[in-house]
């Protein structure tokens, strides 16, 4: 997993990209108080476990990907 930063909140998550559609994050902090996004949404009465991802987080990990700092394990065989 390599660390990728949120280029909103400033928080850190490793991220695993095994193709382009699949992604692997692990949350480094609690999402709730780092996170603008998550915590905007909890103190509006939601629970984070329901939160599936933070837009900005997206965003920061797809352009990751796209400036080659998040490397895509692409698993197809080539034929």
């Amino acid at each position: 997993m390599q660390p990728v930063e949120c280029a909103t909140c400033g928080n850190q998550v490793l991220c695993e990209k095994f193709s382009m559609a699949h992604t692997s994050v692990q949350w480094t902090a609690d999402a709730a108080v780092v996170c603008a996004e998550f915590r905007d949404r909890v103190t509006a009465g939601g629970s984070s476990a329901r939160i599936r991802t933070c837009r900005a987080l997206r965003d920061s990990i797809d352009l990751a990907v796209e400036k080659g700092t998040l490397e895509v394990a692409d698993v197809r065989a080539d034929v």
